[in-house]
């Protein structure tokens, strides 16, 4: 008797393995089918570098839209969600990359406008740049009231969100409005690369959501 019980619990923890496995391996699959299927949606026209228009890769976001589920990786090298934030009103920036001047500037300016939002507001600065430079960064300019976010494993919210450029493999600069449940309120694509973003609509608009 003891001897049956043995071999039922063995072939059970070896089926319960084995189902794992599926799991795994059917998860893994899906998400590379669906990073293919995205990689075959390109839109151009919406910004421009210099005179050439630039691709942007995946489903174009919209208002009243959730926001995708990604993975992201902080300043110490851990993966976050980003629905790890939603219950607060969300402004969410990508950017180019932190080590050019107008990211910078940019990064900088919802720094300081971060302390007048209060607490019920997360400031989210989203690139490609690894975490190690976007902490570097943050240590040096002294960005305490942001967040900055690495999107750099696969890009899961660049090509998710239609705002990974194919040109160039960064991110397009927008900036993303969204509410306590994660629904995207308000969206601004910079028309022109090398430009800073209008932060007067995208201030209104999450202080329309408190």
């Amino acid at each position: 008797m003891s001897n049956f019980i043995l071999r039922t619990n063995r072939i059970s923890r070896g089926g319960l393995l084995l189902l794992w496995l599926f799991i795994c391996l059917a998860t893994t699959g899906f998400l590379y089918a669906q990073e293919k299927a995205m990689d075959t949606i390109e839109t151009q026209g919406l910004v421009k570098a210099g005179d050439k228009s630039l691709t942007l890769m995946g489903p174009q976001l919209q208002i009243g839209q959730k926001l995708p589920e990604a993975i992201l990786v902080d300043n110490a090298m851990k993966e976050e969600m980003l629905a790890e934030h939603f219950g607060k009103v969300l402004i969410i920036a990508t950017v180019p990359s932190l080590d050019t001047k107008v990211c910078a500037t940019e990064t900088r300016r919802f720094n300081q406008e971060a302390s007048g939002m209060g607490p019920d507001v997360q400031i989210l600065v989203i690139s490609n740049d690894l975490p190690y430079a976007q902490r570097r960064y943050c240590a040096a300019e002294g960005i305490d009231r942001v967040k900055t976010l690495s999107d750099y494993r696969g890009q899961q919210f660049g090509r998710s969100a239609g705002l990974f450029v194919k040109e160039t493999y960064l991110l397009v600069r927008a900036v993303i409005v969204a509410d306590r449940q994660g629904i995207v309120r308000y969206l601004q694509i910079v028309p022109v690369a090398g430009q800073e973003p209008d932060y007067a609509p995208v201030l209104q608009a999450a202080r329309s959501l408190l």
